[in-house]
């Protein structure tokens, strides 16, 4: 894919998220949605390319510390099965926006004590909690009856931490001409159980879900 190609394919997908939101009930109207590209298994060629036609939040299973060199303001989300014995390499990453795979306590608490050890004690690291709405097996992430406990050991226990939302992943091979995804219906459901639970207001939990399928529709 040459670097022509990757431009006229992120303006297209901004194009279609914009047609999207504009959709969306007025009171979400100026919540504008994020759009992460995964990157994972591109070559770095198309990364930079993307990045500088004015992508910025990457999506990796590990970070590409080689890319930062080019891409000074990239925003990598970790997005892959977060392993107790690869958090020290994780938080050590340059540019570490946001962690989306948080499913157990263990891990949280991992994730608190490397970033605590690695960085400032006032710079907190985002965290999301990963939520399995399909029930998969094949799946990661929690229940959605074990988010709001989750979350709350979070907030309460993990200090170097900052919660931010829940994330899944829809079933794939979903037909969106079906209806709404029941995942996504569900993600949204457990943001209601876990503001009602902990107190929490619905714009301090943002809702991260939805690829190249479905985008829209999330």
């Amino acid at each position: 894919m040459s670097e022509i190609d990757v431009v006229k394919g992120l303006k297209h997908v901004w194009e279609r998220i914009e047609v999207a939101s504009s959709k969306r009930p007025i009171n979400l109207q100026k919540c504008k949605p994020r759009l992460v590209a995964v990157s994972k298994t591109k070559p770095k060629e198309l990364i930079i390319d993307s990045y500088n036609a004015g992508q910025r939040h990457f999506g990796e299973n590990y970070v590409q510390e080689l890319i930062l060199e080019k891409c000074p303001e990239i925003c990598w989300h970790f997005i892959g099965l977060l392993q107790r014995n690869k958090v020290n390499k994780i938080v050590s990453a340059p540019n570490l926006y946001l962690v989306e795979t948080v499913e157990s306590e263990k891990v949280a608490s991992s994730l608190n004590t490397a970033w605590l050890k690695s960085r400032k004690a006032d710079e907190k690291l985002r965290v999301m909690v990963q939520v399995n709405t399909s029930g998969e097996e094949e799946k990661n992430g929690c229940s959605p009856a074990e988010v709001a406990s989750l979350v709350k050991f979070v907030l309460e226990n993990c200090q170097s931490l900052e919660f931010v939302g829940i994330m899944t992943i829809g079933k794939y091979g979903y037909d969106t001409s079906q209806g709404l995804n029941p995942d996504f219906l569900s993600l949204v459901q457990v943001r209601e159980e876990v503001c009602k639970s902990l107190g929490l207001c619905a714009d301090q939990v943002e809702l991260s879900m939805g690829m190249s399928d479905d985008f829209e529709q999330a």
